[in-house]
């Protein structure tokens, strides 16, 4: 949980009043590789295809329900269809720590059942474990661990005699490792052996075999999943035998460029029905002065595949995409949306719904914080949360981690605006509640306009809290420098998250109204 101190050193940030704007989608605006097909935290995407539709999964660390599961008919427009990962059974309730949870999956269809790999690092030691489900959206079996296949990123493959192979990234080797298997027992068949140790960059990991022609392809992942990242290949003619680089590896890399995409790897092959091909990968939108700050986590785009002389060639800019308009509004009517989820425990364990809404308990004795959370996945957007603090005290806010988040104390009769920047813990504004103990409460997220046009904007975006009255009206607490929340400053593999901390006792979330605009250019607020 968060503790501050009345003798914690300030935050020097000048708030600046934020005027009135509006969020328009821009649903006009198609960039080229700019836009990812799915936004905000959704790293390490893995695809495959099942009659007319798309599906795919992407990691979620130490937020659970884990796994989230996209579906789409066009390969552009995605949506959430559910997460893997949705009770005790298939990974326990944990302590939420950074960079914990749940790495890289690989989902594939096999048989006529979806087939689920992928690495809970709290629980490692027991090797890969692999899942199995009828339909993408649910309900997943419980995992059976591949023992022995120690490491993360694993990648389930078929040969032609309908033999299943798992690959991984293997500790501590930091090479690319195979093993046949009975996926249904995950018993290994024989003993695994070195498929390939990658280029020579850092960090070869998230490995992914297909079988096109005569060749076995391996792609693989290299140079670390920052600035340096990139997307190689092999190839072998057999599993059994030495893989053979790619003679134009990288095969993708924004490194050492002034795209505005950067952190480019992680890729995952699909064949069409056009028998064309596509390639899923993550990157990141940085924006601000160097080293330029991400905020929303490393997001999944999409690109195009020629094969030239018998090797993949990626081609960027093939999928024009559209920013999709992502705004809704959560009455909590029904059972709880896919999207809500919480750090190292299920949502189900601190939320009920209830006539009067959803109500939010706290959880003494846990060390993980009872938080229902989003992801972040627009450049400009805005929520307002309303809430019921009559039995207790919640937090607005808007984080990265334990140590990086901005929000709003509600209850106790009364309103503050506190910053956290590591172990820098400051109040930046304080208001008195008057009559019932229904407040509606405000983030809104803009990227700075008026900057310097030599430099450009300092922060990659503002955050504005703020309170919303009855009638409209905004009161500002101010609006606060992004870079602060972002992963070059914080760390970490995830990306901003949003939502409801219960600090004390119990309290009703009435409504959530969020409208987005993923449009760099839809609002700004002066520097």
């Amino acid at each position: 949980m968060y503790g501050r101190s009345r003798n914690s050193p300030k935050i020097h940030i000048n708030p600046r009043l934020a005027e009135t704007a509006s969020f328009e989608p821009d649903d006009e605006n198609m960039e080229p590789m700019t836009e990812p097909i799915i936004p905000g935290f959704h790293p390490d995407p893995s695809i495959c295809q099942v009659g007319e539709g798309f599906y795919l999964a992407n990691s979620s660390f130490e937020y659970l329900p884990g796994v989230p599961i996209h579906r789409s008919d066009d390969l552009l427009r995605w949506t959430l269809i559910g997460n893997a990962l949705t009770r005790s059974a298939q990974t326990p309730p944990n302590d939420g720590v950074k960079q914990s949870g749940i790495y890289a999956p690989t989902l594939r269809h096999h048989g006529s059942r979806f087939w689920l790999a992928t690495t809970d690092v709290t629980q490692v030691m027991r090797g890969q474990m692999i899942l199995v489900a009828e339909r993408a959206e649910g309900p997943w079996s419980d995992p059976v661990f591949v023992a022995g296949a120690i490491g993360i990123d694993p990648d389930l493959v078929w040969d032609e005699d309908g033999v299943c192979h798992l690959s991984w990234k293997s500790f501590p080797d930091d090479a690319i490792m195979s093993v046949p298997i009975d996926p249904v027992s995950g018993t290994m068949l024989e003993k695994p052996r070195l498929l390939w140790s990658g280029t020579g960059l850092a960090y070869p990991e998230g490995p992914h075999l297909y079988r096109v022609g005569e060749w076995w392809y391996l792609l693989v992942a290299e140079g670390g999943t920052e600035r340096g990242h990139a997307i190689s290949v092999a190839r072998s003619r057999s599993l059994y035998e030495p893989f053979d680089a790619g003679p134009a590896n990288p095969i993708l890399s924004h490194r050492s460029t002034d795209h505005s995409v950067q952190n480019t790897g992680h890729g995952d092959l699909i064949r069409l029905p056009d028998d064309s091909w596509a390639m899923v990968y993550l990157g990141v939108r940085a924006r601000g002065v160097t080293p330029h700050f991400h905020v929303n986590g490393r997001e999944t785009f999409l690109a195009g595949i020629d094969w030239v002389d018998g090797w993949p060639v990626v081609d960027v800019d093939r999928f024009p995409v559209s920013a999709a308009n992502n705004s809704f509004i959560d009455d909590f009517a029904t059972a709880l949306h896919a999207r809500w989820v919480s750090p190292g425990n299920y949502p189900s364990s601190l939320a009920r719904l209830t006539p009067s809404g959803l109500e939010l308990r706290s959880q003494p004795g846990r060390k993980s914080p009872a938080m229902l959370l989003a992801r972040a996945v627009d450049v400009n957007w805005s929520v307002d949360i309303t809430l019921n603090v009559t039995e207790g005290v919640a937090r607005l806010l808007l984080r990265i981690d334990d140590e990086h988040w901005y929000g709003l104390d509600i209850g106790g009769g009364a309103v503050e605006a506190v910053l956290a920047i590591g172990p820098a813990v400051t109040s930046v504004g304080r208001r008195d509640l008057d009559g019932p103990m229904h407040v509606t409460a405000r983030i809104r997220v803009s990227l700075p306009s008026g900057a310097d046009p030599l430099h450009g904007a300092m922060a990659p975006d503002l955050i504005e809290l703020a309170l919303v009255s009855s009638d409209g009206a905004v009161d500002s607490f101010g609006c606060f420098d992004g870079r602060y929340l972002s992963t070059e400053v914080a760390g970490g593999f995830t990306g901003r998250m949003w939502g409801i901390e219960v600090l004390h006792g119990s309290i009703i979330v009435k409504r959530v109204a969020y409208t987005g605009s993923a449009s760099p250019d839809t609002v700004g607020i002066d520097m």
